[in-house]
């Protein structure tokens, strides 16, 4: 018969520090045909944590195996080793004696990537198992993660209700304050390609709200060599340099600004409300809710990415400022000589 899923008998009572593992810190991870597979975990931070050994008990393999599979999955960034491993102070029989030692523990990410990669019959019983309830979580879709949430995952919505009310008292531009708010989402991975893309999005839609131009069209519209500071309103420091006028919001006027501030402290209460609510927000929710955010302000929701490229924008930027620049240099120089003429003069008369 097929796997049955895991029945997790972990209590409340913390094991004594001094103590070995005891019955009350057992766990029974899967069911196969022929018995049942006890085994003693650490349950920390709400993960549980396996030594190597017992990860060699739960796929019936060698510790060899067990030791290059860990090793090919780190090397492959499957699994950081700093989210992975954990050293936990464990009693040990050595021959007719108890020995404390620190003793390095994997948690179920492990587990789970184990699983896929150990050839064994036991491994394959487990992919099986594990390929039919992540077929019924599809089919079923987010209803029941959703309720395990709501009823057990409190810290998850804690975590995340601070979380965004750091983003909200961080000095961080207005716009990044809400890519800050995406990257809080379930999905949410920050070396997908598709992340970056994504923010590249959301401060479009935020400028489009604004002054119905993308962040590049209006940096190309409003650079300009010939107007004070490039054509910008607002820049860090005392004088341009080139990464300013590569900056969207730089160019915004005073009440272009304040519209932007408004948009995100709305978006802001949004988000903050929705943790309170212990509401799970994906990355394609998140955009659903700036989109109405945008459309309850009676401004218009950008549809597209606008017909001037972020290259476009960067070009024209940098070589208005070259212009820019070299008229500055040039005045100076030209200030410089004066002073060097007239301090040439005053020595000449005081030589008479």
């Amino acid at each position: 018969m097929p796997l049955k899923p895991s029945i997790l008998s972990i209590f409340a009572k913390e094991e004594k520090r001094n103590k070995p593992m005891n019955k009350e810190n057992q766990i029974i991870l899967y069911q196969d045909d022929n018995d049942i597979t006890h085994v003693s975990v650490r349950f920390a931070d709400e993960d549980l944590w396996l030594t190597q050994g017992q990860l060699v008990e739960i796929y019936q393999t060698s510790k060899s195996n067990v030791s290059e599979h860990i090793k090919h999955i780190f090397e492959d960034e499957e699994l950081a080793r700093e989210a992975t491993v954990r050293k936990f102070r464990t009693v040990q029989i050595e021959g007719s004696r108890k020995v404390e030692r620190e003793v390095e523990h994997y948690n179920l990410d492990m587990v789970i990537a184990l699983g896929y990669r150990v050839q064994s019959q036991v491994a394959t019983r487990f992919r099986r198992w594990a390929t039919q309830r992540l077929h019924e979580y599809i089919q079923k879709g987010f209803a029941m993660d959703d309720e395990r949430l709501k009823q057990g995952g409190n810290r998850y919505f804690r975590e995340l209700l601070q979380r965004i009310r750091d983003i909200r008292s961080s000095e961080r531009n207005f716009y990044q304050q809400v890519t800050d708010i995406y990257a809080t989402a379930t999905d949410y991975d920050p070396r997908d390609g598709m992340t970056k893309m994504f923010f590249a999005t959301v401060q479009n839609k935020l400028h489009y709200a604004v002054h119905e131009n993308t962040a590049a069209k209006v940096i190309y519209n409003r650079v300009d060599n010939e107007k004070p500071f490039v054509g910008m309103t607002n820049f860090k420091g005392n004088y341009v340099t080139k990464d300013d006028v590569k900056i969207a919001k730089n160019y915004l006027s005073e009440i272009e600004l304040q519209r932007l501030n408004l948009l995100v402290s709305g978006f802001l209460d949004f988000a903050e409300f929705q943790a309170l609510e212990m509401n799970p927000m994906t990355m394609k929710d998140w955009i659903e809710a700036l989109d109405n955010q945008i459309i309850a302000h009676k401004r218009k929701v950008l549809i597209g990415k606008g017909n001037i490229s972020h290259k476009q924008a960067i070009e024209k930027a940098e070589k208005e400022f070259a212009i820019y620049r070299k008229r500055e240099m040039d005045l100076l120089e030209s200030d410089f000589d004066k002073e060097i003429k007239k301090l040439k003069d005053n020595n000449d008369k005081s030589s008479k």
